[in-house]
């Protein structure tokens, strides 16, 4: 019993099932511990970017810890990037790296990178054995640390030395679980529901703090009880499902008009486990200029950070929204009720009155329309996406029904992130369908992992939107830099067809807007993994889209216009903030 076959089986104590990593000299005696551990599945992806990010699929799809190991020096450097999305995007992880032997830290050994130092401003905490007596601490630190509160990745950097060092002496692990999770003040509840009980145009504003903190059904049922219209950022998408009454879509840069709209006219906003991040908020200064804030979160840092919250509710958002459901409900015939329907009744209107439309003109795939198809063909799917044009469309047109189906980089942006993440959520959901949605310059960057698909015979089903380009570069360069077009030029991409029958999995092509359909569920009713090649228009643009440094109600979308046509409105007026005064 050395020090990696006491941690080994101290994951197995933590519930770990499925590791993702690449062996190496400092992690070998880790691997061969691995070696007589049957109940730890070691994947074996072919870049530790890979690893990252199938671990971070794996956690993002089960909520449970991902876990994935590495060697030190570029095995460890290799890993960064996936650490700091998880960092980004509070994604539970356990990073294991090899380190050289102790007395060869510091003398610029082969392969000795201080990781350590690297990723401590990514990580929730960073820890460096130097005794195998420090491991029980760690690991039980490391993995509660990772759950609680708000997730994140803890790294655990492992000298060989401290590995191999004898082990009989140290006790068996203990998980010590999660921390208990603080619930709301009453004072808090009863502030927020004064200023709820007040508002004319309320809208609810629900990130992805909502699926982390376990209040997808309470976010819903509060949703139904008070009939309040509800926004979503990225990561917020699913909370309520996609054709929900009172889901007026994503707001943002590439946000809905009706979500960016009423987000600008309301005159409350009830923040829901999101951070109003810039994507979602455009010129921050601008942001909801009549708006009061009722700031719902688990991680005080948040409440006030980048718009002061008028009441901040600190705690355990189920409690939170569970204990409002009712109070804030009883409001909804009262003093206010009539103004309220028909705030409603105007985001709903305007909800239909902007639906996204499908039936683009001409023979070429509207990516838009294929992707809608596609969710609706795949209802229980789990879809990953990597990065730029094609995850906004995933955004904006998936049909939704769970959070954890939606797995994208929202944080970090990282392409390459689509295909590990959906290798590691398919090990994670085995039972569920997975579907991969690249574009062909995010899929070049982890395209060896077809090669782990293929091993571990997963059926993940890949659609690469292919416009032989970089094709946000290209749009931003189109739009605010007078259409000087640089280093966006991707015509060269290889035949990734032929490239996918080239790992053994097979592969179609579809470039016409009548053969979508087939290519679809001929994709869906494979058996094993596959890739629908996609080809579409280069020149094709995300609508609408809110310019850099500018309010969110000036989008730029050559759509409106149209949509418009026929059914001006009278926009709402802004009233005087309502008072903290509780209601009689």
């Amino acid at each position: 019993m050395n020090g990696a076959r006491w941690l080994a089986q101290a994951l197995v104590a933590e519930g770990v099932d499925t590791l993702f990593g690449y062996p190496g000299g400092t992690i070998m005696p880790f691997y061969d511990a691995l070696h007589g551990t049957p109940q730890l599945r070691h994947v074996l992806v072919r870049h530790e970017q890979g690893a990252a990010f199938a671990a971070n699929g794996y956690a993002r799809a089960s909520g449970r810890v991902g876990v994935c190991v590495a060697t030190s020096g570029p095995g460890a450097s290799n890993l960064v990037t996936g650490i700091a999305d998880a960092m980004l995007d509070s994604v539970p992880m356990v990073v294991l790296t090899g380190q050289v032997p102790t007395a060869l830290m510091g003398t610029d050994a082969f392969q000795e990178l201080d990781v350590f130092g690297m990723t401590l401003p990514m990580v929730k905490h960073s820890f460096l054995a130097r005794r195998v007596e420090d491991l029980p601490e760690m690991v039980a630190e490391a993995f509660r640390l990772a759950r609680s509160g708000r997730p994140g990745p803890v790294l655990i950097d492992l000298p060989k030395d401290v590995q191999m060092a004898d082990a009989r002496h140290l006790p068996a692990h203990v998980s010590r679980g999660t921390d208990p999770v603080p619930a709301p003040g009453d004072a808090a509840l009863h502030e927020a529901l004064a200023l709820i009980a007040m508002a004319q145009r309320p809208v609810l504003y629900g990130g992805g703090g909502i699926v982390l903190g376990g209040a997808v059904e309470a976010f819903r049922t509060f949703v139904d009880a008070t009939q309040i219209p509800a926004v979503l950022t990225l990561k917020g998408l699913g909370a309520l499902p996609s054709g929900h009454p009172l889901n007026l879509g994503m707001l943002g840069m590439h946000g809905s008009r009706v979500a960016n709209l009423a987000v600008q006219e309301a005159d409350l906003l009830i923040v829901v486990g999101a951070r109003f991040d810039d994507r979602a908020t455009g010129k921050l200064a601008e942001f909801a200029p009549h708006a009061r804030v009722v700031h719902m979160d688990l991680d005080a840092a948040e409440i006030g950070k980048l718009r002061a919250a008028d009441v901040g509710v600190r705690g355990d958002l189920r409690t939170t929204l569970t204990r409002l459901t009712l109070p804030c409900a009883a409001h909804l015939h009262g003093r206010h009720g009539a103004a309220r329907k028909a705030w409603r009744a105007q985001c709903q209107q305007r909800a239909r009155q902007w639906a996204p439309r499908y039936d683009a003109p001409g023979e070429a795939v509207y990516a838009p329309a294929l992707l809608k198809r596609l969710s609706e063909l795949a209802p229980q799917a789990i879809v990953a996406c990597d990065v730029g044009q094609h995850q906004m469309w995933v955004a904006q047109h998936w049909r939704l029904a769970h959070p954890r189906a939606h797995l994208t980089s929202g944080g970090l942006g990282a392409m390459g992130f689509g295909l590990p993440a959906a290798l590691g959520a398919q090990l994670a959901c085995p039972q569920a369908p997975v579907v991969c949605v690249s574009g062909d310059g995010s899929f070049m960057m982890n395209l060896q992992e077809l090669a782990t698909l293929k091993r571990y015979r997963l059926p993940v089903k890949i659609v690469l939107l292919d416009n032989q380009a970089l094709g946000m570069v290209r749009q931003w360069q189109e739009l605010f830099f007078e259409k000087r077009y640089s280093e966006i030029d991707l015509s060269d991409n290889p035949d990734f067809a032929a490239v996918a029958s080239a790992f053994g999995i097979p592969a179609l092509r579809v470039e016409r807007a009548d053969a979508v359909d087939a290519a679809l569920r001929a994709l869906l009713d494979a058996d094993g993994p596959m890739l629908l090649h996609v080809a579409i228009d280069t020149a094709a643009n995300v609508w609408p889209l809110v310019p850099p440094n500018r309010c969110n109600a000036e989008m730029l979308d050559p759509d409106a216009a149209e949509a418009d046509a026929g059914a001006p409105e009278t926009p709402v007026p802004a009233t005087a903030p309502a008072t903290h005064a509780l209601p009689a």
